[in-house]
């Protein structure tokens, strides 16, 4: 079978597979042979890259970060709904539309569960997904697409096999959520590494969705209903059941519990069994939806200003309580940020007792204006995650105290610091106990010190023990040490030793980014050292003298400045060159053909690593940069080269190709 052919087969396979496991819940293979599909299909796509569709299953898996989101206008707009918080709210929507209808019949309806995730919109043209968005203001929504690719039970082809051909285009709408259960996986994840929790599954849903990095996203547990379209080239319905029924036939996942109703009566009792099951659902929801079944008619009612006459939100009750707070304590996680966390009067919410309740961060606590000894709205979102809903400012006696973060770190003294781009407060310190063991995982990392065999379960060992108080201590850790460690015998015990030998000679490079600095990746890691060749000039410089280097912003040059005139860091940097780790360029500039030449790299490379092809650069006496400038005298294009690729058309920079490169070299 020729490879195209083969790969097609696969494709429909691996797409045929996921609709029954994701979207059907009846799966017809093992994960076994499902992964052999895939592995086939991974293969054959390496091996013929020109065969690569951007709807193969493969492309799911995420990309490199975005900058920013662009807009993107949607057809038809995706209206909001108007409220009903009561049944005898209920039956005056009920009212309303007859009365517009001039009719005294019994309506037909369509009732389904409001689930509280992030309304999204979906483009299919001629069956292919093209373009994903975000509700946004109802008129246009942030372009998504990546990160919707990476949910399962998105299709990223329709399924043809029904009875209707597919449409030539069409908009459809949907609702991206996360399960209570694995919104609680991920909250004690992030709890166990001291991170800020998600304040409910809503919230994680939609701020996985809105991540920069599609990446992030393929690594959350995201799911999906779809109950509606906007814009339809090629397909049409002639009512609300319809329109569920014909979603279902074209692979895309409908909410089981939907149901026709005729009358406002059948349709209120519909929306109490929706609310009877609430406890035992999956996922969240905080009411349920009643629409005018009828298009006929909902094209008669037309729409009021943002939402629409044909349909109205039943609201569920929250669960919540009055309570005190009685203290403001701030927790320091593995990453080093304080989050304040609000101890409360013990209190029953949805039959569990609440004494804390996250507050987030400082904002958080400025925006609801929360005070210590404030009466407080408390509510377990999700019903699982206690949360500060509101103050009640009426019974406030003027004792109450405002509350402000620290400037040092509770744990280890060091100083606080925040970004102007985030809300968090981190802790700057290298000694922070709070975080020693994930700043020891990232020192000894393949890519940072590389120190092999150090695993995660050692580092928690050599920390729990008291043999290392910061990054510096692994150096000091003796042979019986290491040895009396448990399931080490003294293979092991030697193998690490040799490990931790090598590692001194990683080069200041790798030293700059296994310090953990704020902001300070790899690659600035690169440039730092590229541009001022010695850890005492990076000790030294001046904001200004890191910001005139190309790539150096304000905020990085802010953070390294703040890291190394801190005394305790200095400390361990001084323990790290007493231990013999080597504080010289591994790449030490020096003069050579590319003297005085930055190169930028776009693209996929056939014969070298990024990394590779920049260290040949450096070996050679020049920079390279991440992104285009004027000041940029060569970019290297690769394979589907990027926006640098057309930034440096613009602006005249000399564009060679890898063969090019080689010559060069």
């Amino acid at each position: 079978m020729p490879v195209a052919n083969r790969v097609e087969t696969l494709r429909n396979k691996i797409n045929y597979h996921n609709h029954r496991y994701y979207v059907l819940d009846d799966p017809e293979i093992s994960d076994a042979e499902y992964d052999r599909l895939v592995k086939e299909l991974q293969a054959l796509e390496l091996m013929h890259p020109e065969l690569i569709t951007p709807d193969s299953p493969t492309q799911r898996v995420g990309a490199a970060p975005l900058k920013e989101f662009t807009s993107v206008p949607h057809t038809i707009p995706m209206l909001s709904l108007a409220n009903a918080m009561s049944p005898e709210e209920v039956l005056e929507f009920d009212e309303r539309v007859k009365k517009v209808l001039n009719s005294k019949e019994e309506i037909d309806y369509v009732v389904e569960p409001k689930l509280d995730g992030l309304a999204v919109e979906l483009i299919y043209e001629a069956g292919r997904f093209i373009l994903g968005s975000t509700r946004g203001d109802g008129f246009s929504g942030e372009d998504i697409t990546r990160n919707l690719k990476t949910i399962k039970t998105i299709p990223l082809v329709l399924d043809k096999s029904g009875a209707k051909p597919l449409p030539r285009r069409v908009a459809v709408r949907g609702e991206v959520i996360m399960t209570i259960k694995e919104f609680e996986i991920l909250n004690k994840r992030r709890a166990e590494s001291n991170e800020p929790l998600f304040a409910n599954p809503r919230n994680a849903a939609a701020g996985s969705v809105r991540q920069l990095d599609s990446r992030i996203t393929a690594r959350r547990p995201l799911d999906i209903y779809c109950y509606s379209i906007g814009e339809a080239d090629g397909i049409s319905f002639n009512s609300q059941w319809e329109l569920q029924l014909g979603l279902k036939s074209l692979g895309l996942k409908v909410n089981p519990h939907i149901r026709l109703c005729h009358g406002i009566s059948a349709a209120a009792a519909a929306c109490n069994d929706i609310e009877a099951m609430r406890k035992v659902l999956p996922y969240e929801i905080d009411g349920a939806v009643i629409k005018v079944n009828s298009f006929e008619l909902q094209n008669t009612l037309g729409t009021i200003s943002k939402s629409p006459r044909w349909a109205v939100a039943f609201k569920f009750e929250p669960h919540q309580e009055t309570t005190v707070i009685e203290d403001i304590q701030v927790q320091v996680g593995r990453t080093g940020v304080l989050t304040p966390v609000a101890i409360l009067k013990p209190v029953r919410v949805g039959g569990v007792t609440v004494s804390h309740a996250t507050l987030h961060n400082q904002d958080e606590i400025e925006r609801k204006d929360i005070r210590i000894g404030d009466t407080v709205v408390v509510q377990r979102a999700g019903d699982v995650i206690p949360q500060v809903v509101t103050v009640i400012p009426a019974k406030r006696s003027g004792k109450e105290r405002i509350f402000t973060m620290p400037e040092c770190c509770p744990v280890c003294g060091a100083e606080v610091s925040r970004s102007s781009d985030e809300a968090a407060f981190r802790c700057t310190g290298l000694q922070c106990m709070a975080k020693l063991k994930e700043g020891i995982k990232h020192f000894s990392s393949r890519r940072a010190m590389d120190i092999d065999r150090l695993g995660d379960k050692l580092v928690e060992q050599i920390v729990d023990r008291g043999l290392v108080k910061n990054v510096a201590g692994i150096y000091s850790i003796s042979f019986e040490q290491w040895a009396g460690l448990e399931r080490m015998a003294e293979k092991s015990a030697q193998n690490i030793l040799d490990a931790v030998e090598k590692s001194k000679q990683a080069g200041l490079e790798r030293l700059i980014f296994a310090l953990g600095i704020r902001h300070v990746g790899e690659h600035t890691a690169g440039i730092l050292v590229s541009n001022l060749n010695s850890l005492e000039q990076i000790e030294n410089a001046t904001s200004e003298q890191l910001t005139s280097i190309n790539e150096i912003g304000t905020e990085v040059a802010e953070s390294i400045v703040q890291f190394f005139r801190q005394a305790d860091n200095k400390a361990v940097l001084d323990r790290l060159q007493k231990a013999g780790v080597s504080i010289e360029p591994k790449h030490a500039l020096k003069s050579g053909k590319f003297a005085g030449k930055t190169f930028v790299f776009t693209g996929t490379l056939e014969h070298f690593t990024r990394e590779e092809a920049e260290g040949k650069v450096q070996s050679l006496g020049g920079r390279y940069a991440s992104s285009v400038s004027s000041k940029t005298d060569f970019v290297v294009a690769g394979r589907d080269p990027g926006s640098k690729y057309d930034k440096a058309k613009k602006l005249g920079i000399t564009i060679i190709n890898e063969l090019d490169f080689k010559q060069l070299l």
